[in-house]
């Protein structure tokens, strides 16, 4: 087994795990789902690629925010924008290309006003983390972890941090490692040099021990299974713990 290491830098991050259309959410963390969303973006597998996120389920997953070393802790919503957005708004229904951009009704039909020949508009808000910084340590088979190292480093699609306006102003692979504790001073080290600390982690929890645990502990349905059209996840328990 390898170790990859990722760092994850930009004005406004996304990483949604409970979203519908009119209120797109963001986890105060990068998502499996995400950052696997990021693997295969690079490595160019689209589609399902069933096989492949069965082989990368279980894989070894933290995360650990920063903060300035100078600054004391700040509060979740600090870190967070809320973006209002209307979304088919002058867009003409007659017009074949234009009316694909309508939301439609439940029944599929345009929402409209009469005698308009302009679609009707929809209301949605999009929540944003903004100027954090993130590591991502992986631990993956020998195989996937050099396929993955060298596809970051010359990525066949471009690489957001959730959505597209999200773009990464660090590299994002950071190396691949012998052992975890090798890509954790990796980490502690490119930390130092920007003048960061470890804030917080996201750790794996076992959803049996999970009653036993005081602290945060959340369960997530983030684990991707296919991709494509037709998605589908299954959870994961997770708790978010303080470094010390």
């Amino acid at each position: 087994m390898k170790f990859l290491l990722l760092w994850l830098e930009a004005p406004l991050q996304s990483w949604g795990y409970n979203s519908r259309f009119d209120i797109r959410q963001t986890f105060d963390f990068p998502t499996k789902s995400g950052i696997y969303g990021i693997l295969l973006a690079s490595s160019g597998d689209s589609g399902p690629q069933c096989e492949l996120l069965e082989r990368m389920k279980d894989a070894f997953f933290l995360a650990v925010s920063f903060l300035p070393q100078d600054s004391d802790s700040q509060k979740p919503e600090e870190f967070q924008l809320r973006d209002y957005h209307m979304v088919g708004s002058g867009y003409d229904k007659d017009d074949k290309w234009e009316s694909f951009h309508i939301p439609r009704k439940q029944g599929g039909g345009i929402a409209s006003l009469p005698g308009s020949s302009y679609g009707g508009t929809k209301q949605t808000y999009r929540y944003y983390l903004q100027n954090k910084k993130f590591a991502v340590i992986l631990g993956f088979e020998d195989d996937l972890a050099e396929k993955f190292a060298a596809s970051l480093k010359a990525p066949v699609f471009d690489l957001y941090l959730g959505r597209k306006c999200c773009v990464p102003t660090w590299p994002i692979f950071q190396n691949v490692f012998d052992s975890k504790e090798e890509a954790w001073t990796a980490m502690e080290k490119l930390a130092e040099e920007k003048k960061l600390k470890p804030d917080k982690m996201l750790i794996e929890v076992d959803p049996a021990n999970a009653g036993s645990l005081h602290e945060d502990v959340r369960f997530l349905s983030d684990v991707p299974l296919e991709f494509g059209l037709t998605k589908r996840y299954t959870d994961r328990c997770v708790q978010i713990v303080k470094c010390e």
